[in-house]
């Protein structure tokens, strides 16, 4: 695989857009996203910006964007990772007991999908979650719909297992966001 998995940088917020707009119209979005395309494609370009230049490495360190970049440098993927504390707003499901980071807007392109790129973003993801140490993360969280089986047994595979908490999935359909974990090894 000739990926480059790293860090978004601030400037490029235009390929961030685009990337998030396209994964808006997979067709699971409804259920792997908290927004709809038409909301994300409203949105003016500061917004954008605002949201490269915080999930860029410098970017204060509380979130941070990967990227799966084909040699040619078009962007094939995505995983952001949100830190969280106890102590902070919470952003989706409840707040954490323990500092952990949060992985949201998973995206990889249909084309690329079984080729090992979501692994190697996971694992950028998850390497710069367990390389924090103020704070230090004791787990990395994600939710998962529970009509995404696809996501699913991809995190299972890559090592997470559900904890058992679920939360009432966006809009009000009576469906629910499971919760799966992993936890920092000893």
């Amino acid at each position: 695989m000739d990926y480059v998995m790293r860090a978004v940088r601030a400037d490029e917020w235009p390929q961030a857009r685009q990337l998030r707009l396209d994964a808006l119209k997979d067709p699971a979005a409804p259920v792997a996203f908290l927004e709809s395309y038409e909301d994300a494609a409203a949105r003016p370009d500061v917004f954008w910006q605002e949201r490269a230049a915080d999930a860029a490495e410098g970017g204060g360190g509380r979130v941070r964007q990967f990227v799966a970049e084909s040699p040619e440098g078009a962007w094939v993927g995505t995983v952001t990772v949100l830190v969280e504390s106890p102590d902070d707003e919470v952003r989706f499901g409840d707040a954490p007991a323990m500092d952990q980071a949060h992985l949201v807007g998973v995206f990889v392109r249909p084309e690329v999908r079984g080729t090992g790129v979501t692994d190697a973003l996971f694992r950028a993801a998850v390497a710069w979650a367990w390389s924090l140490t103020a704070p230090r993360m004791e787990r990395v969280r994600l939710y998962v719909h529970e009509k995404n089986p696809r996501a699913a047994a991809f995190y299972r595979r890559f090592g997470f297992v559900p904890s058992g908490q679920r939360i009432p999935a966006p809009g009000d359909r009576g469906e629910q966001e499971l919760e799966y974990v992993l936890a920092r090894e000893a």
